[in-house]
């Protein structure tokens, strides 16, 4: 990262209050303010590790009509650094486009002049739900490091809170790659009558060894960050917190969500200017990774990515539930299962292991094979091949 340019990067990248609302909706789902809700109590939100939030308000975004009887309602969960804005433009308190645009919107594949399209920020998130930037309300002060660990179970038993408050029992279908593709599973695993249909891309049953060693790099590149402050750094000024190490992080992960085909395509060995023998930046590629490094540190928070980072480790499907096989056949619902060939993150094997589990006890599957050099982030850019038997499978399930 270029020193001259990190002057101005805030402490946080975090959506707080008072800034520019955009198209986020709010829904405090627990807490002393939910005491008014139609048969609710004053009750906190207990999480699956056994830690206590005496509040949670959750940032959702949502698209199209809900029908009266409810049943046209689809939840979109996103991944790692998404947030509840799959589709519609930048804009002020909302600094990137929707990250699944394509995907959602009239006559696309989510179609909203049809379905009821929502998405919400994960509990744990930077966004507007309920995260280690969110104040206190003990305190007065922002979560930092008291935020409890979560679960994507946590996440989901929030998402379900909100459906009740947005009168949805059942869910046409829930849809996620990624970290939003293990909401999804959880979904069907825990609430299978709430579930009409699962899309699940680029996702897995259980977080591998290697994706775990991926995710433990990227927090202790965080957490090495001086300004890091073990948690606590959101007094700081502009310039004087943790984004160096919220880079590096991005930049981790970058790596493995691009194929080396991509990388060598792309790149080669061109270089940012002539031949320089120092340890600067010299290549194309570094400067590439410092771009995405210093545009996540913008936008996101340093506390959330460790926490959502963990969340992913913790996912497996199995945990209390016996084993895998107990746990998919909790899952009823018929399900689309999407895979990228170069995506070597969560490699095709891990979608043919999850697909081949369900069909084994009674699921019904839906294959999707896509054929893209682009690796894990090919889920959200082959949309022209997954929109399609996306579309079909809705309509025939």
């Amino acid at each position: 990262m270029n020193p001259r340019s990190e002057h101005d990067i805030p402490a946080t990248g975090a959506w707080r209050p008072g800034d520019p609302v955009a198209d986020r909706r709010f829904c405090r789902v627990a807490g002393a303010d939910d005491a008014d809700a139609a048969g609710s109590t004053a009750r906190p939100f207990r999480l699956e590790g056994g830690g206590l939030l005496a509040e949670v308000d959750v940032a959702y975004e949502a698209w199209g009509e809900l029908a009266p009887d409810g049943s046209n309602a689809v939840l979109v969960c996103h991944a790692l650094t998404g947030d509840a804005h799959v589709a519609g433009r930048s804009g002020p308190g909302q600094p990137t486009p929707g990250w699944w645009d394509a995907l959602v919107g009239p006559g696309r594949a989510l179609d909203t002049d049809r379905l009821f399209v929502v998405c919400s920020n994960v509990l744990g998130g930077c966004q507007g739900t309920t995260g280690p930037s969110s104040i206190d309300p003990e305190t007065g002060k922002p979560y930092g490091s008291n935020f409890p660990v979560v679960t994507i179970r946590d996440m989901v038993r929030v998402q379900a809170l909100l459906a009740d408050r947005l009168g949805i029992r059942r869910w046409r279908a829930v849809v996620g790659g990624s970290m939003g593709g293990m909401q999804a599973l959880e979904w069907g695993a825990m609430y299978p009558e709430r579930v009409g249909a699962l899309v699940v891309a680029s996702t897995t049953a259980s977080a591998s060894a290697q994706q775990i060693a991926w995710s433990h790099i990227g927090r202790m590149a965080v957490q090495s960050d001086p300004r890091f402050r073990g948690g606590d750094y959101y007094d700081a000024d502009p310039g004087e917190g943790p984004h160096r190490g919220l880079a590096v992080a991005r930049m981790c992960a970058q790596v493995t969500y691009r194929s080396d085909e991509v990388f060598t395509e792309r790149f080669h060995r061109s270089m940012l200017g002539g031949l320089d023998f120092t340890l600067d930046p010299l290549f194309d590629v570094e400067g590439y990774l410092d771009y995405h490094g210093t545009k996540l540190a913008r936008r996101f928070d340093a506390n959330s990515y460790v926490r959502l980072n963990r969340a992913m480790d913790l996912h497996d499907l199995a945990r209390g539930r016996g084993s895998t096989e107990s746990a998919l056949a909790r899952i009823t619902a018929p399900t689309l299962v999407a895979s990228v060939r170069s995506d070597g993150l969560y490699p095709p094997i891990q979608q043919h292991v999850l697909a081949d589990g369900l069909r084994s006890v009674g699921g019904d599957v839906t294959w999707v094979d896509i054929d893209s050099p682009h690796g894990h982030d090919g889920f959200l850019i082959e949309t022209p091949q997954l929109a399609p038997p996306i579309r079909t499978f809705l309509e025939t399930t």
